[in-house]
């Protein structure tokens, strides 16, 4: 539990591209922070590298050499293999790893937590999206530790580029003003700009729909066409984002896909990323999607592929599916095996 001391203490749980990243920016941040603890834990999942732990390689090394090659550490980053040794005292919780471990690792250290003086900030990007509703990360991170004061963090945000201190924004939706104001505090510097804005669902909701709007822009580079075209998919799939996200939530704000987490992240994502470069490949090699996720993800979900299926599901279950051309004809191209050719046809010109 949180020690009794008047500094408040910092963990990250998640190591990989992004999260090593955020917590380099910690580390440097805290340093000159008086009332926040010097010490950054970082939950790592134990893994062997030619033989080593990456947990002693990192302590020793200052370098995450899987998932963060060339980087170095601060050296007041401490990677820990065990979950519950790294949340030890730490009322600052950074939560950043891969959908499917949240749950198992929140019930692991909700009883070593006390969720009135916890603060969480969740860096993972995207809803589980049903028939019946939305399942967001926030909302998850609430059920299962009994915390009210859950932000998030999303926005146009390549972990590499990040590290390498080009200049990029990020967003953070809140609900307590002045956790997000600390949050801020915490992760800005002159390179990683950052906006708060008081609308957590809509801050995820874009996270997880311009995933669906990449495959549709893999899908125009597959078949050799221009920006012209690009250009006009990732507008309407930008005004579908926005028309839809009221059925999700009516709290949604409009200005959220304004916002980093939004057309920022949209565009990055329609240029670059595994969902751009699968919908790409889908095209141009025939594979299917699972055969190509099997050949380039490593185990891992095309989340834009899946969303799809959720999206449509979410609008026949609601009867909306005329209202939003784009969005389905991505499914219909994905699972009902229509010509990807068709990925124009009966699009609006305005959707508003």
């Amino acid at each position: 539990m949180m020690a009794h001391n008047n500094k408040e203490k910092v963990c990250i749980l998640g190591s990989g591209n992004w999260g090593t990243t955020a917590a380099r920016i910690l580390a440097n941040n805290v340093k000159s922070l008086d009332n926040i603890d010097k010490t950054i834990n970082m939950y790592v999942y134990e893994e062997l590298i030619d033989g080593k732990k990456l947990t002693e390689i990192i302590n020793t090394q200052h370098e995450n050499v899987k998932y963060l090659p060339g980087f170095k550490i601060p050296e007041n980053v401490i990677a820990v293999p065990d979950v519950v040794e790294a949340v030890k005292d730490a009322n600052l919780i950074v939560i950043v790893m891969p959908h499917q471990f949240v749950k198992s690792v929140l019930e692991t250290i909700k009883p070593h937590i006390i969720p009135s003086k916890t603060k969480v900030l969740s860096l993972i990007k995207g809803v589980v999206i049903t028939p019946k509703g939305t399942v967001t990360v926030s909302n998850l991170i609430k059920e299962n530790l009994g915390i009210h004061d859950v932000s998030v963090l999303s926005g146009a945000n390549i972990a590499n580029e990040i590290a390498d201190e080009q200049f990029c924004e990020s967003t953070i939706g809140y609900q307590v003003e002045e956790s997000a104001k600390l949050w801020q505090l915490l992760f800005e510097t002159p390179n990683f700009r950052l906006n708060c804005i008081n609308d957590v669902i809509g801050v995820e909701l874009c996270g997880a729909l311009k995933n669906v709007v990449a495959i549709a822009a893999g899908f125009v580079d597959g078949l050799k066409l221009g920006n012209n075209s690009k250009a006009a998919i990732i507008r309407i799939g930008l005004v579908e984002m926005r028309k839809i996200a009221p059925y999700f939530s009516d709290s949604v704000k409009g200005i959220t896909f304004l916002e980093s987490c939004g057309v920022a992240d949209l565009i990055t994502t329609c240029y670059g990323g595994r969902n751009r470069k699968l919908a790409e490949l889908f095209v141009t090699t025939g594979k299917s999607m699972q055969e190509l996720e099997k050949i380039h993800l490593n185990g891992q979900k095309l989340q834009g592929y899946l969303t799809a299926q959720e999206v449509y599901e979410f609008m026949v279950e609601r009867g909306i599916v005329d209202e939003f051309p784009l969005f389905t004809k991505i499914y219909k191209i994905c699972y009902e095996g229509e010509n990807v050719a068709s990925i124009f046809c009966d699009l609006k010109v305005s959707l508003l």
